[in-house]
């Protein structure tokens, strides 16, 4: 989709099983929510808004949640102008009017900065990534948001899951909850049960006026992109699996691995990290513990 079919996206399509769908993706965020306990009574939750299927389907599925949950939230969607060149401004601000939700439209030129630092042919998305992560931090503290609600689904935590697998030598993914370095912050992910093409059929029925990335959408040689090729392929090969990797990513056993903090092999019992090494990294410490020169002369 061009940016110029942003300005007249079709009318929403509601296909016989809609129902269905709409259904199932209400009950899993809800599911998601609860099991992590992702929204509490009077949060204030900064829905972050691209102008991707995912997003749109994030805010979408919490305003029906807000509408029936057992607690009262706040939802406030924030994007952030990157100032890319040919960004259709007017399509977020029009739609978001159009369904009566509070939003605010952050603006800082990420974009010339990352086009500058980062060469030619060079990935973008960890610089992008880290300017926008701040930009939208800064916001959320200044104007006192409790959550921020990022969409990524359950296929990217998958991906995620095997980036750092293959390519970091280390068994984490990206958790549907977290608490931002510096501890200022609650990251939630409400989407995290909901699997990436149950999004892309309830977007296109809804007739969300995506704006497609034109910064680092494009590039074609992103590693998450292969892992991605990888992932639907299995899929098609083996229907069921992704959901079985996910529900593994939830039934972790750290005496079926090799990792001595989880585990001490010594005494055969798990490690209570945290109480054993208060450090602002835990983990990093406990290993540098766990170490012993006498078998590493």
């Amino acid at each position: 989709m061009t940016l110029a079919e942003t300005r007249a996206a079709p009318a929403a399509v509601v296909a016989p099983d809609f129902d269905k769908l709409q259904t199932r993706l209400r009950h899993q965020v809800g599911e998601a929510v609860a099991d992590f306990g992702m929204i509490e009574d009077g949060d204030r939750v900064m829905v972050c808004l691209s102008g991707g299927k995912d997003s749109y389907t994030m805010l979408d599925v919490l305003r029906q949640l807000q509408a029936k949950a057992p607690v009262r939230f706040e939802l406030i969607a924030v994007n952030l102008d990157q100032k890319q060149p040919g960004f259709p401004e007017h399509v977020l601000p029009d739609y978001l009017r159009s369904i009566d939700q509070p939003f605010h439209i952050l603006e800082q030129d990420t974009y010339s900065v990352v086009k500058r630092v980062v060469p030619e042919g060079k990935t973008m998305c960890s610089l992008c990534s880290r300017m926008r992560r701040g930009a939208l931090y800064a916001w959320a503290a200044e104007n006192g948001i409790s959550k921020i609600a990022l969409g990524h689904h359950r296929d990217d935590l998958l991906a995620t899951f095997f980036l750092n697998l293959f390519f970091h030598a280390k068994i984490s993914g990206m958790p549907p909850k977290l608490r931002s370095d510096d501890g200022r912050h609650t990251v939630i992910r409400p989407l995290a049960y909901v699997k990436e093409a149950d999004i892309a059929a309830y977007a296109q029925a809804k007739a969300f006026p995506i704006i497609p990335c034109t910064l680092c959408g494009s590039q074609e040689n992103l590693q998450r992109k292969v892992v991605k090729r990888m992932l639907d392929e299995w899929e098609r090969e083996t229907p069921g699996r992704l959901e079985t990797i996910s529900r593994a990513l939830g039934d972790v056993r750290p005496s079926q691995l090799s990792d001595r903090v989880l585990f001490d092999f010594m005494a055969m019992r798990p490690r209570d990290v945290a109480a054993t090494s208060p450090a602002s990294d835990p983990l990093t410490t406990a290993r540098a513990a766990a170490f012993d020169p006498i078998w590493n002369p």
